[in-house]
């Protein structure tokens, strides 16, 4: 008889994992909250134009490179319609009047900063040299069977990215811009490991892609497959209890009185809010109050732009836009320095786009700002509310303008979310953009286990290992690796990309 696996929450953990364990036999059952799957991979569309809300782009997707050989495996790749980003700028750096390129691969990278730094080119080379070895010394994130460099690994998950850099760098405009594009992490001054520097920087350098056709292409992809195993996906189901014997979890219950009855279940969602379904004695009161104290990454505010017909040019890189002389520190910031920075991207509907048609504008913001909402709904929140979204997108509109002047005349419209909005779709503390933050002051106490003291009880998704595409399906390996063993799950990997 099959083992019945509940998973909690239908984002990229989520399904990701259902997926994993359908393929291997598993009886597996998804509980979304929402009408729509998806979580950060999720779209929407107003007046026949199509948004994405967090999964804007994804690197390391080539053949053979790591993303391609994870999603080969979880049987999306066909699915799938990329659109390279810029070779020669994927990223770009607006910082100090100057503007500033990442290229893909080694020697373009190193060249390029190395034209406009060129007393730092050896030290850009070292700089490119360690992150590549980092991103090697992880036996997971590179998908080696064989031992890697730990220590490596080790050392540098407890220094920090400025620390690093100090070192490494001479040039303090550098060493800014190489942090440039800390918003797809949150990186935070002192705080956030360089070794996470390490593996996105590495991710994307090796090379970028927006989604053809939007993001949720993934979530409908990994939907499909994993129905074509025989598994199911229950859509406004909201989990609310986990029910527990003296021994494991045996069931799940959801908001509308349906139970779940379970051999294991594994929660894809914050661990606040997975603890909030638990009211059993097997977890530990000192485990509560370390999750409660864990710092979330900074929230945001977004901008979503629908263009004028045949107006923009379709832009092929990510650009981060600053004001100040530094990146640190744009998560802090006084209503008369907000916003402190920005991202700006195009989104993709298909491949070779002359003009965009749409666009987003990121910038942090605090969810402190929205306490006059606290406790609504979505669409019910009133004109107040509406009001001050406004008033953010022109403020946030302003500062974008200095770097792409008129920008406002090119737009037919305007939506806009804030971390309310994310948070009643996401279920993530404060609305924040990539859940608990990893922070070299916490050690190990600042990491989430894919493990808890109820023994049939897992947890995956963003707050487990890392954040963003790369890290959350790792995180997905790990969770299914307790179940089914690594070296099976690697194998498996390997035949699948033969």
């Amino acid at each position: 008889m099959k083992k019945r696996c509940i998973i909690i929450g239908s984002g990229l953990g989520g399904l990701s994992c259902g997926v994993l364990l359908a393929k291997n036999g598993y009886d597996v059952t998804v509980l979304e909250q929402n009408a729509r799957i998806g979580g950060c991979l999720q779209c929407f569309t107003r007046c026949g134009t199509k948004f994405e809300t967090g999964m804007h782009f994804i690197g390391s997707c080539d053949e053979g490179q790591v993303l391609h050989r994870l999603l080969r495996y979880l049987e999306v790749m066909d699915d799938l319609s990329l659109d390279r980003l810029d070779p020669a700028g994927y990223d770009v750096i607006s910082l100090q009047g100057s503007q500033f390129r990442f290229a893909n691969g080694r020697e373009a990278f190193i060249e390029e900063l190395a034209a406009q730094f060129p007393a730092e080119r050896d030290r850009l080379a070292s700089y490119f040299d360690l992150v590549s070895q980092i991103a090697a010394s992880s036996t997971l994130h590179a998908l080696q069977g064989g031992s890697t460099d730990s220590f490596l690994h080790t050392e540098y998950q407890l220094r920090s990215i400025n620390e690093v850099l100090e070192q490494l760098i001479a040039d303090p405009l550098l060493r800014n811009v190489l942090v440039g594009n800390l918003p797809l992490y949150a990186a935070e001054f002192e705080h956030t490991p360089f070794a996470m520097h390490a593996f996105i920087f590495d991710f994307y350098n090796r090379s970028a892609f927006r989604i053809g056709g939007g993001s949720d292409t993934i979530a409908d992809s990994l939907a499909g497959t994993l129905q074509r195993y025989g598994g199911r996906i229950v859509t406004r189901q909201k989990a609310e209890r986990i029910h527990c014997d003296d021994v494991q979890a045996r069931s799940v219950e959801t908001q509308t009185g349906d139970r779940y009855d379970a051999d294991l279940v594994i929660s894809s969602v914050h661990p606040r809010r997975t603890l909030e379904m638990l009211s059993t004695k097997l977890i530990r009161p000192a485990f509560r109050n370390r999750i409660h104290a864990m710092r979330n990454t900074a929230a945001g505010f977004s901008v979503y732009l629908r263009f004028r017909e045949n107006t923009v040019p379709y832009m092929n890189s990510n650009f981060y836009g600053y004001r100040g002389t530094t990146p640190w520190g744009c998560e802090n910031y006084t209503d008369a320095t907000w916003p402190k920075g920005y991202l700006y991207m195009h989104m993709s509907p298909e491949p070779g786009l002359q003009y965009a048609r749409s666009g987003v504008l990121i910038s942090y913001m605090s969810i402190d700002e929205l306490a006059p909402w606290f406790g609504t709904a979505i669409g019910h929140r009133g004109e107040d509310y509406e009001a001050f979204k406004y008033q953010k997108a022109q403020q946030l509109l302003n500062v974008v303008e200095q770097d792409f002047p008129g920008l406002r005349q090119q737009l037919d419209a305007f939506y806009t979310s804030t971390p309310l909005t994310y948070q009643d779709y996401t279920g993530t503390e404060g609305g924040s953009l990539y859940g608990i933050a990893r922070s070299v002051q916490a050690g190990a106490g600042g990491h989430v286990s894919h493990k808890t003291r109820i023994p049939n009880l897992l947890l995956t998704g963003q707050n487990i290992n890392s954040h963003g595409i790369l890290g959350v399906l790792i995180g997905t390996l790990i969770t299914c690796s307790e179940l089914l063993g690594a070296q099976v799950i690697h194998r498996q990997i390997e035949q699948a990309n033969q």
